[in-house]
């Protein structure tokens, strides 16, 4: 996975986030995106709808 930098990660826009709210879970990329898939099992159930929606959103994945 590609390294996010702190001035990279405050650059992207909340929508970039699976939680815009809380800016976290940055989705700028596939291995982001997986990475942050995995976590679910951490994750709450709104959580876990915010990051699969964020998902399909990204990159057209169907869950």
């Amino acid at each position: 996975m590609a390294k996010l930098s702190t001035l990279a990660r405050k650059k992207l826009s909340a929508k970039d986030f699976a939680d815009p709210k809380d800016r976290a879970f940055p989705l700028e990329d596939k291995a982001h995106i997986a990475n942050a898939e995995s976590r679910e099992r951490f994750a709450t159930s709104a959580e876990r709808k915010k990051i699969d929606a964020a998902a399909r959103r990204a990159f057209g994945k169907k869950k």
